[in-house]
């Protein structure tokens, strides 16, 4: 939520949200609740969800859903598909020894699980997690929210809705191919790390522009201003003014030709933030003695030196 405002800062807003599993109730307190009750409904699911009894299995398989679900038909009521996060990424949720016994002649990954979610095994606690859910205010969204349940906009939200959403399928596959059929190209994950980012990937059939906002074991910063940067060069609008304010970035020319003999290569100040900075080594069309062109940090991000070149639109 509060990367989320922060993006919103910069100027970026979204013309429609898709969301996966748990994220999901945080992300329509932006829009369709208030942040208590977001809050309250995560608690709840969470509390209710680790009171279950342990001994379920989560396994990533390496084929199409309706292979998947042939192989799953004998098992109705043990075990079932827990995520379509792909074409030919599957997720499936069960009792722990049938899913031992599947899927031997697929590539498959066991998750490192508490419980089995999305499954059977979580059928117990629907009924209170129901009375919870009926409890809270809902609202229209206020901006476009693809279901992961669906794949298709919510109409509205109810406790029902909710009921389903610890239940059924993560069916973010079916979210990003109808933004994609609905004329989405740019794609920015709003989330710890990029793992949405790549499952995106394999979902486009297109060309698309995807980034995510924070990245695992990289400087926070650099994450969200790259981020920012390629949606930039794409075509989104961005509110640099509000970005630099906290340090005065300006906008500066870049070069044309290497025959100028100048260079615009970013070079470190005192007092910027801690970022990576480019290498200023000369390449064998410019001089060795050329006088670089000192810049303020905002040519680190709008240099195609640094971020844009990196961020192709």
């Amino acid at each position: 939520m509060a990367l989320f405002r922060l993006v919103e800062s910069f100027g970026v807003k979204p013309d429609c949200s898709v969301t996966r599993s748990v994220s999901s109730p945080p992300r329509t307190s932006r829009t369709c609740c208030s942040l208590d009750d977001a809050a309250a409904l995560v608690a709840a699911r969470g509390r209710l969800m680790q009171a279950l009894p342990t001994g379920g299995a989560m396994l990533a398989v390496q084929a199409t859903e309706a292979e998947v679900r042939a192989v799953l038909e004998p098992f109705a009521g043990r075990v079932d598909i827990a995520a379509v996060n792909g074409p030919t990424s599957i997720v499936v949720s069960g009792e722990a020894e049938v899913i031992d016994q599947l899927f031997k002649d697929r590539k498959t990954s066991r998750l490192t699980v508490s419980h089995a979610f999305h499954s059977p095994l979580m059928e117990p606690m629907l009924d209170e997690f129901r009375t919870i859910a009926a409890g809270l205010t809902y609202a229209l969204p206020q901006i476009p929210i693809v279901s992961n349940l669906t794949g298709l906009p919510v109409e509205e939200y109810s406790a029902d809705y909710w009921v389903r959403h610890v239940r059924n399928a993560v069916r973010f596959a079916d979210g990003v191919g109808w933004l994609e059929n609905n004329g989405v190209t740019r794609f920015l994950e709003v989330g710890p790390s990029g793992v949405l980012t790549a499952m995106a990937q394999q979902c486009l059939s297109g060309e698309a522009v995807l980034a995510a906002a924070l990245r695992k074991d990289r400087d926070e910063l650099e994450s969200v201003l790259r981020a920012v940067a390629a949606l930039h060069v794409a075509g989104v609008a961005v509110d640099w003014a509000a970005i630099c304010g906290p340090w005065g970035g300006r906008r500066v020319q870049l070069p044309t030709y290497a025959f100028q003999r100048r260079r615009y290569w970013p070079e470190p100040l005192t007092a910027a933030p801690c970022w990576r900075v480019p290498s200023t080594r000369s390449s064998g069309t410019r001089s060795s003695t050329a006088t670089p062109t000192r810049s303020p940090p905002l040519s680190a991000w709008t240099s195609p030196t640094s971020c844009v070149a990196s961020c192709p639109p």
